[in-house]
C-alpha cells in the first residue's frame, strides 16, 4: 500500500490550494489531516475574490502568485470539480505547470494503492478505494471515495470518477471523462475521450469520443407507501 503522498519535493514544502469552494475546502482538509503539507493559503483569479480569506486561510490572486509565491517557495493543488467536463481543472493544471510549479498528488492513507506505478501530479485519491496491480493513472484525475480500479485499468488525465464505480480489468478511460455514481465498466472496455457516464449506468462496450451514457431511472408508483405491504 503506498503512503498518502506521491511526491519528489520536500514532504515538509509549502503548500496552496488552488479554488475557493467545497472542493477546496475537501482537499484543505485531506491535506492538513493525513500529510506533512503546510497548507498556507487558496488562490483563485483576482475576478472571484470577494474576502481576504477562505477556510480561515488567505486568499490570493492567482496573477501575483509567482511573485509574491515563486515555484521554489511553494507547490500548488488544483482543487476543482468536474465544471465543463473536467476542462476548468484542466486549464487550470496546465496554468500552474507553466508557471513552473510542482503539483503533487494526495493518496488517502486508507486506500488500498496496489498498483506500482504511481499516479501521474494533482491527482485527488480518497478514502476506501481499492486500486489493484498494474493501474496507470494519469494526471490530475480525482477519485473520490469507495471505488474498485481492476488490475491494468488505464485512467488518462484530467477524468473525475465519484463513488462506488467499478472500472474492471483491462480498461481504458478516456481523458477528460466523468464516472457516475455506482457506474460499471466491463472489463476490457474502451471509454472515448470526454465521455460522460451517468449515476447507474453499466457500459458493457467501448465507446466513442464525446458520448454520454444514461440508465433508465427508477419510477415513482401511483401507490403511497402505507399502501404497500413488505413481508
Amino acid at each position: 500500500m503506498y503512503l498518502c503522498l506521491v511526491v519528489t519535493a520536500n514532504m515538509m514544502s509549502n503548500l496552496i490550494i488552488v479554488g475557493a469552494t467545497s472542493q477546496a475546502k475537501l482537499a484543505h482538509h485531506y491535506f492538513r489531516t493525513d500529510t506533512e503539507y503546510n497548507v498556507i493559503g487558496f488562490a483563485v483569479n483576482r475576478e472571484y475574490i470577494s474576502s481576504d480569506n477562505f477556510d480561515k486561510l488567505q486568499l490570493i490572486a492567482l496573477e501575483d502568485l509567482e511573485n509574491d509565491y515563486p515555484p521554489d517557495d511553494v507547490s500548488l493543488f488544483v482543487a476543482v470539480g468536474y465544471s465543463d467536463m473536467n476542462q476548468k481543472r484542466a486549464a487550470l493544471f496546465k496554468k500552474c505547470k507553466e508557471m513552473g510549479y510542482f503539483m503533487p498528488s494526495y493518496i488517502s492513507t486508507k486506500c488500498n494503492y496496489l498498483s506500482n506505478i504511481p499516479p501521474g501530479e494533482n491527482c485527488l485519491i480518497l478514502e476506501d478505494n481499492t486500486i489493484q496491480p498494474y493501474s496507470e493513472i494519469g494526471n490530475n484525475v480525482t477519485i473520490w471515495s469507495g471505488n474498485h480500479i481492476g488490475h491494468d485499468v488505464k485512467i488518462l488525465d484530467h477524468c473525475f470518477i465519484t463513488s462506488h464505480v467499478v472500472i474492471s480489468g483491462f480498461s481504458k478511460i478516456g481523458e477528460y471523462s466523468f464516472l457516475g455514481v455506482n457506474s460499471t465498466i466491463r472489463d476490457g472496455i474502451e471509454i472515448g475521450k470526454c465521455n460522460l457516464i451517468g449515476a447507474g449506468a453499466t457500459i458493457m462496450s467501448s465507446t466513442q469520443d464525446n458520448d454520454v451514457w444514461m440508465p433508465p431511472r427508477s419510477v415513482k408508483l401511483s401507490k403511497s407507501s402505507n399502501e404497500i405491504k413488505i413481508s
